[in-house]
């Protein structure tokens, strides 16, 4: 299992597969979650610094970038039809448009320390590669600036079981039905959660890549974690012994 990367040629089909849930995208992450994906952006919101530009990385239809319509604000996301989806919807409702713009995490086409904060909303698990992705937020982001991540838990093996079976069973039958084929775009998030790492993974992850004060939460009802960590501030290292 390699929880830092997405092999191309899976990637681009994840793509192409993400690509076809536009229709029922939040549909059916509400079933997922039981309701709670809302609750788990506000819980972003509320960690994200209440001034300055704001990054989403992966923004998808535009869900999140939704709730924030007085905040300045860029989106990324390497789906075309994502961008043109979410942008209808955000800009409509918003007196200073956001920008949309087509891109990876891996290669962000933007300057050095250009963003107040980054976040990425149930898209760091679809990134190819996890750990180039993280050096890249942390390139944009100003010094002292903050990312936030919230994507599926998965604290250990045993409750990683149980999240895939929750997927693959429950989520994969209403997918189904709603979807109306048997072979549903949907079962890529049973894929992507498969190779996803834990909790614990990815702090250390981005402690390796340089981000301080890293921390993650799981949530109830333990179906999601939400990492945090902070780019350095200038003339400080990585810690408080360096």
């Amino acid at each position: 299992m390699d929880t830092e990367r997405i092999g191309i040629e899976d990637w681009t089909e994840l793509q192409r597969n993400l690509e076809l849930t536009i229709p029922v995208y939040d549909r059916i992450n509400r079933f997922a979650t039981l309701g709670q994906d809302k609750r788990w952006r506000e819980m972003v919101r509320s960690r994200l610094p209440a001034e300055g530009h704001i990054l989403e990385v992966g923004c998808g239809p535009g869900t999140f970038a939704e709730m924030i319509p007085s905040r300045e604000l860029t989106c990324l996301d390497p789906i075309p039809a994502m961008l043109s989806v979410a942008e209808k919807r955000v800009n409509s409702k918003r007196e200073r448009p956001a920008i949309f713009i087509e891109g990876t995490a891996e290669e962000m086409p933007f300057e050095d320390e250009s963003f107040e904060s980054v976040c990425s909303l149930f898209s760091f698990r679809d990134w190819y590669d996890k750990r180039a992705g993280l050096g890249e937020v942390l390139r944009v982001l100003k010094p002292g600036a903050k990312m936030v991540i919230v994507d599926p838990a998965k604290m250990n093996r045993i409750h990683g079981f149980f999240g895939w079976l929750w997927m693959r069973v429950w989520v994969g039958a209403y997918a189904r039905i709603i979807c109306g084929v048997k072979d549903h775009p949907w079962k890529w998030l049973t894929k992507t959660y498969v190779t996803f790492g834990t909790t614990r993974d990815y702090v250390r992850m981005m402690e390796e890549v340089g981000f301080v004060k890293v921390r993650a939460k799981v949530v109830f009802p333990g179906m999601a974690t939400i990492w945090e960590g902070s780019k350095p501030e200038e003339g400080k290292g990585c810690c408080s012994n360096c």
